[in-house]
């Protein structure tokens, strides 16, 4: 028999709070080990006795059978001296400075726990809170790390006799489930009137709240929930006036509301649906996805007006399930609602309410009652937002719009180590970065930093995240807009602690982020096509339809749509109308009542954009890819007002016939700063299309889209004839259109290309901070040599 020997194994990744020590406990049970594993602030240690055949099955078994919730990162194991225990034990946690691990982002609930849920023999049957290691909040309790019951919002809940047997037993999938707790012990639900008072009496049990709540949703009525990471504002999405009455409320005119489905079935009822996108709707992150809606849905058309599509998810928490339960039948199956309006609760532009009292003041004009609970949030986090796109032969692929929920704060890996940074990221969907060795912590979604509000909720996260993950950032990186509070914070932070500021350009980050969740590891260049709506260009100009040959540390900008006039600057993007006249008037073409963008503005104001234009009166010039989606849009009457950003590219995109394969003519020519592209050839053959050849709105929308997909091959082309590069990464928010997307992918690579494109970081404004991040650290890398 071989003899007894020791190892000392560190294991780092997403391994506490996600059931990691009981799973090593048993396996080395399994394998008749001694010692012990315990978590520290660096991960998990393990020290393990046995004979040399059991330690190398029981390191082969870890990786192999690691908890769902688990992801390794690195591991390291070497020889030690063997120690004489006596069994294999779960130590105490111990904190070291400065030491660092990521932290699980908030999961759907598990099928264990649901099937207890409604199980009427169970403890925790109908109980909202129930969860265990697989599943339940995680970021959005979390104060500190290690991740342990005191270090979160569950503190003030002391565990009853029943729950803490469970948290004790290395046996039971609840052992250091941190936010364990039962109607016993735990929190509780309640629903609020508007004047503070309760609606049931005091002794009302969670279920008969829950079915209050469900009552007052069938009756019409708006509910204000508080969720995992905050409020939602809900009302039945197949009940109009219920509906009109929350737009009116929200004054959100027609900007598209998320809805949650009871199940899949009804997802089935209301939607096509891919396997890939059951996939992902059922999983444990639980995004909302950008499905197509069945022409026979009742679901009212005001939840997405002028939309073909709706954004879905199922849902991810016990009282979200219990919102849809049958309580006469006590049969989930039967529901007695089938579609609810989840948006965001908060005041327009404002973050999403977290705090009971706050949420009183902020959504009084909004709700009619108020579904509470009194667990706290200690940081907010939105629904995370995702789409598929399409290419021929493939499988379907995700594609975020929004990174948060059941995704933040998962570190993006990279290839390389960093110094520590701070990104600020962009003022539209913006998030920040922070990074420490091979990690880039890209934060939750925070919004538009427009608001003190959200500035507020900017400032907190950061030093959220700097706290759990040990940061004190060296650097600090931003975009090159002068104005964005971003910008101001960073300087501002910058001249306080003595840090490296290193501005960045605003396309320049865009592709840099596409980079670096592509694993592009050296700096060698590449093209980089950003199209976007706005960003600041070096020359004061707004740029956003560019095509850049870039690396990490440099960009030159080689082509570019060419320039035309915003009046008024970014307040003219709120009228599309007036972006097509002054473009047109700036091409010399005449102002007819045939076309519809005419006859949006009044003779008055249509004389006023004359006279700014004649004499360059706040008049800034632009390049953006989105601005030409817009002005397309207004001659073809698509709209000409917005009330959402990008709303005239969103419902042109929609009405694209896809089948077609006629494109317009565009120039490509030599100008002051690179290659211009001179799209009035397009706009021309648009008009004629529109004005004299009764051609359909929708073949127009997609002939529009093929040129902009053969213009991006063209260009490419020209950059591969004349400098070598055969890669291309497309990033920038205008690469959200799938349509686009799913037609300038095929054409570059049947041209041989290699394409980069974003999988699991948004290619709009909130991505910006992981590119930041980057490009500060190899200037920081490249200063050093």
């Amino acid at each position: 028999m071989s003899e007894i020997i020791g190892r000392a194994i560190h294991i780092r990744g997403i391994v506490q709070g996600v059931g990691f020590r009981p799973f090593i406990y048993k396996l080395a049970k399994q394998y008749h080990l001694t010692g012990w594993v315990k978590n520290t602030s660096a991960g998990v240690d393990i020290t393990v006795n046995g004979f040399q055949e059991d330690l190398e099955n029981f390191e082969k078994q870890i990786p192999l059978q690691v908890p769902p919730l688990a992801r390794i990162d690195e591991y390291s194991s070497h020889l030690i001296s063997y120690d004489h225990f006596n069994d294999f034990q779960i130590l105490e946690s111990q904190e070291i400075d400065t030491a660092f691990i990521p932290i699980s982002p908030d999961i759907s609930i598990c099928e264990d726990c649901l099937r207890e849920l409604f199980d009427p023999t169970d403890r925790r049957y109908l109980y909202p809170f129930i969860n265990c290691t697989n599943c339940g909040p995680r970021f959005t309790i979390i104060k500190d790390i290690p991740y342990d019951r005191p270090n979160t919002t569950m503190v003030d809940f002391p565990m009853c006799e029943s729950c803490r047997e469970e948290y004790q037993n290395p046996e039971d999938r609840r052992f250091h489930a941190q936010p364990v707790a039962c109607s016993i012990c735990g929190p509780h639900i309640w629903l609020d009137n508007q004047d503070h008072s309760c609606s049931l009496d005091l002794s009302a049990t969670d279920a008969e709240v829950a079915e209050a709540a469900q009552f007052e949703l069938l009756n019409g009525k708006i509910l204000a929930i508080k969720g995992i990471g905050g409020f939602h504002l809900s009302c039945d999405a197949l009940n109009l006036q219920a509906v009109t009455n929350l737009r009116e409320r929200k004054r959100r005119v027609d900007k598209p509301f998320a809805v949650m489905m009871a199940d899949l079935e009804t997802v089935k009822k209301h939607c096509l649906v891919s396997q890939a996108e059951i996939e992902l709707l059922t999983s444990r992150e639980r995004p909302i996805v950008i499905l197509e809606r069945r022409p026979d849905s009742l679901i009212v058309p005001q939840v997405a007006p002028y939309q073909s599509t709706i954004g879905v998810m199922l849902p991810y928490t016990p009282l979200h399930y219990m919102l849809f339960y049958d309580y006469q039948k006590q049969n989930y199956s039967n529901h007695s609602l089938e579609v609810l309006v989840m948006t965001s609760g908060n005041r327009s532009e404002e973050p999403i309410a977290t705090d009971n009292i706050l949420a009183h003041e902020q959504l009084a004009e909004l709700a009619d009652s108020y579904l509470m609970h009194n667990r706290p949030i200690h940081i907010r986090c939105d629904d995370s937002v995702t789409r598929f796109y399409y290419l021929p032969e493939e499988k379907p692929q995700p594609y975020p719009a929004r990174r948060s929920r059941g995704y933040a704060p998962n570190p993006i890996q990279l290839e390389w180590d960093l110094p520590q940074i701070l990104a600020c990221g962009a003022e539209l969907k913006n998030t920040f970065c922070l990074t420490r060795s091979n990690y880039a912590f890209l934060s939750h979604h925070i919004g538009d930093l427009e608001n003190y509000e959200t500035f507020q909720s900017f400032t907190t996260g950061i030093d959220h995240y700097k706290k759990l993950f040990r940061i004190n950032p060296e650097i600090i990186a931003y975009d090159k807009h002068p104005d964005y509070l971003s910008t101001r914070y960073a300087l501002h932070q910058a001249g306080e602690e003595r840090l490296m500021s290193v501005p960045v350009q605003h396309h320049h980050a865009h592709i840099a982020s596409c980079l670096a969740e592509n694993h592009w590891i050296d700096n060698s260049p590449i093209i980089g096509v950003s199209f976007d709506g706005t960003g600041y260009g070096d020359d004061g100009a707004i740029w956003g339809g560019e095509f850049l040959i870039a690396s990490y540390t440099n960009y030159e900008r080689y082509a570019h749509l060419q320039y035309f006039p915003l009046l008024g600057g970014d307040r003219s993007i709120r009228f599309p109308a007036r972006i097509a006249l002054s473009f047109l008037y700036s091409k010399g073409i005449e102002w007819s009542e045939q076309i519809p963008s005419c006859l949006a503005v009044c003779p008055e104001e249509r004389q006023l954009l004359k006279t700014q234009i004649d004499h360059q009166i706040n008049i800034i010039q632009t390049s953006s890819m989105g601005r030409l989606f817009d002005l397309v849009a207004s001659l073809l009457n698509v709209r000409q007002k917005i009330n959402y950003e990008a709303q005239a590219a969103i419902e042109f995109e929609a009405l694209a016939d896809t089948q077609i394969s006629r494109s317009y003519p565009f120039q490509i020519l030599a100008g002051y700063s690179g290659l211009e592209i001179d799209v009035l050839p397009m706009i021309l053959a648009i008009l004629d299309d529109y004005q004299r050849g009764g051609v359909p709105i929708n073949q127009i929308s997609g002939c529009f889209h093929n040129t902009v997909a053969e213009m991006t091959r063209e260009v490419c082309s020209k950059i591969r004839a004349e400098r070598g590069i055969n890669s291309v990464a497309l990033s920038g928010g205008v690469w959200q259109n799938v349509i686009l997307l799913s037609k300038t992918i095929p054409l570059l690579k049947k041209a041989g290309f290699n394409v980069l494109i974003h999988h699991n970081v948004p290619t709009n404004d909130g991505g910006i901070s992981l590119g930041q991040a980057a490009i500060a650290g190899f200037i920081s890398k490249q200063m050093s040599l």
